[in-house]
């Protein structure tokens, strides 16, 4: 649930992450709902996977935050009752940092026949009186999807433990002469120069997923523009949708109401047909109240994606203590849901990320929040390490379990690169799931695989790898692939180990001396990476048997044909954050 101010210069801009939001009964329905399971008690509760520095309830099953007046509010999905889906409410977690986290009471749960069937996912936006409002999805009593608004009880409260949803303007939006099935969660609301407000709200009419618009003078009463703000043919129900302008040039972010020549404006949306996000780089014509994406990548759902791996139901907000825009991803689990009741937790949030746009200008770039850095402990280095073609060389002294590693690989010559057509660069997942990262030489392997073996057990029976291959695509040009292979990530077996895999935007041949940087944080059973400073993102959960505690070890490996350099490597080992 994104917040977003009214105005460019002020304060408080904020955010709460777009609660991942499935469901169950309603025409579409994609989530179970598992109600004979949601009394049953854990019969072990495994600290060994808990995460150390990602945020995570104590128990159940969750989901998205706000910068208001001095603290970062967290407002999550949560399920007070069970480690699965269902009697969803609005956790609510604040912070100083986004590090550590202090639980608060529940936000908001349902309580009305507007929202008595579940308080789903939304965002929050600051009105010119520096007064937060949320507007959210409510199942009502015939089960339809609604919108609704909460405001804070006691804005003299600095936490803003309680909220009101007011009667008499509640449902402010419902789906009259839509699915009311696929009627959900608005975003952040930007104020117009014409004085209207706008917010979207995520929609689908047969296959066409749609960002339906709407506008108010009030933020109470709400009419539905003619024409959604943008849509794509065949990608389904869009959900979750975000909206948010982008500097052209800089890192810094900017509120949610600025356009103008200087920017350029981002819409993403959560595919709920096919369970991954993806964004498109365009203008928003204010005037006509469309966007148009720019030609230059896909907009049907192949397109480009914050991260190529478990990361859903994202939401992005402006701090405007730091100045950044801050992206939110929930990561669902790898395991099945007997294992998330036997354990008693499922579902956790991604590290936040800064995020701008390239200088390319094609697409947005990400980094762990700076703040997270103040978790990192002991240090070691390893500089100009040549790796020779076949070897795995271990990083000594760390803890592997729960680490923060940054590494730049010098690369060899890119005339050894193998050609490889561009059909199969159309779908880099299955090019990564083929390939994988083993040291045999396969057709069309390219420059590597090279890159880390994470929460690795000491005989390599388990292991994450985390790697790069390089082809060439034509004369002097060249293509990279980010991986990350979980297929030998665990001994369990009921443990999905989809391997995942993106294509990073770089230009090796610029330069004597080509290199590749990969940052990868491990946190227990967390491996999220970030390739060439941010331009591609990975995230897995993984599960492994052996390689846990001080079990797991951390590697860099180089199966290409030719040695490769570790320029520098630096590894943190991570101390526990204080989450709720």
């Amino acid at each position: 649930m994104a917040m977003a101010t009214a105005t460019a210069t002020s304060m408080f801009l904020p955010l709460l992450g777009c609660l991942f939001v499935f469901f169950h009964g309603f025409a579409g329905a994609s989530h179970l709902f598992y109600e004979e399971l949601n009394t049953v008690e854990p019969t072990s509760v495994s600290e060994q996977y808990r995460t150390a520095y990602h945020f995570q309830p104590p128990k159940n099953w969750m989901n998205g935050p706000m910068y208001y007046n001095g603290l970062y509010h967290l407002f999550y999905q949560y399920n007070p009752y069970g480690a699965v889906w269902g009697n969803i409410v609005w956790a609510h977690s604040v912070s100083t940092d986004l590090v550590n986290w202090q639980p608060l009471e529940h936000a908001i749960y349902p309580t009305a026949p507007f929202d008595i069937k579940g308080c789903w996912s939304g965002s929050a936006t600051i009105l010119p009186n520096n007064k937060p409002i949320i507007l959210y999805t409510g199942i009502d009593t015939q089960g339809r999807q609604v919108q609704n608004l909460a405001m804070p009880k006691n804005l003299s409260d600095p936490l803003l433990r309680e909220w009101v949803k007011p009667a008499q303007h509640n449902p402010t939006m419902v789906p009259n002469g839509l699915n009311a099935s696929s009627f959900r969660d608005p975003t952040t609301a930007w104020l117009g120069k014409d004085g209207h407000w706008r917010v979207l709200v995520g929609n689908k009419r047969h296959k066409r997923g749609m960002a339906l618009l709407y506008r108010s003078r009030d933020f109470v009463w709400w009419v539905k523009a003619k024409h959604p703000l943008h849509s794509s043919k065949d990608t389904g129900m869009w959900e979750c949708p975000d909206f948010f302008p982008v500097l052209k040039k800089g890192q810094l972010g900017i509120d949610t109401s600025v356009n103008g020549p200087h920017v350029k404006h981002v819409l993403k949306v959560s595919l709920d047909d096919l369970k991954h996000e993806y964004y498109t780089v365009g203008t928003y014509f204010p005037n006509k109240d469309r966007y148009m994406p720019d030609n230059t990548s896909a907009d049907d759902g192949t397109g480009l994606r914050y991260d190529y791996g478990k990361f859903y139901a994202s939401k992005t907000f402006f701090d405007g203590l730091q100045n950044r825009r801050i992206l939110w991803g929930w990561m669902n689990e790898s395991d099945s849901v007997n294992d998330d009741v036997a354990k008693g937790w499922s579902g956790v949030q991604a590290i936040p990320r800064t995020l701008w746009l390239d200088k390319s200008g094609k697409q947005l770039v990400q980094w762990p929040v700076v703040e997270i850095e103040s978790l990192r402990g002991k240090k070691v280095d390893i500089v100009d390490k040549v790796l020779a073609s076949g070897s795995v060389v271990e990083v000594p002294n760390v803890t592997a379990a729960q680490v923060d590693v940054e590494v730049t690989f010098e690369l060899p010559s890119l005339d050894q690169a193998d050609r490889l057509d561009s059909a199969s660069l159309t779908y880099p997942q299955l090019l990564c799931s083929k390939l994988g990262h083993s040291n045999t030489k396969q057709e069309g392997g390219g420059i590597g695989p090279f890159g880390l073996l994470v929460l690795a057990s000491k005989d390599y029976e388990e292991r994450t790898a985390v790697f790069f291959r390089i082809f060439k695509k034509a004369e002097n040009q060249h293509v990279v692939l980010m991986c990350s292979d979980q297929s030998r990530s665990s001994l369990q077996e009921d443990v999905d180990k989809t391997t995942y895999g993106g294509l990073v935007d770089v230009d090796l041949a610029h330069g004597s001396k080509p290199t590749l940087s990969l940052r990868t944080l491990v946190d227990r059973s967390i491996v999220e990476s970030f390739g060439e400073g941010g331009k591609t993102c990975i995230t897995s959960r993984v599960y492994p048997v052996k390689a846990v505690g001080e079990n797991a070890h951390l590697y860099a490996f180089n199966y290409a044909s030719a040695p490769i350099t570790i320029s520098k490597l630096s590894a943190w080992a991570m101390s526990k954050a204080k989450i709720n």
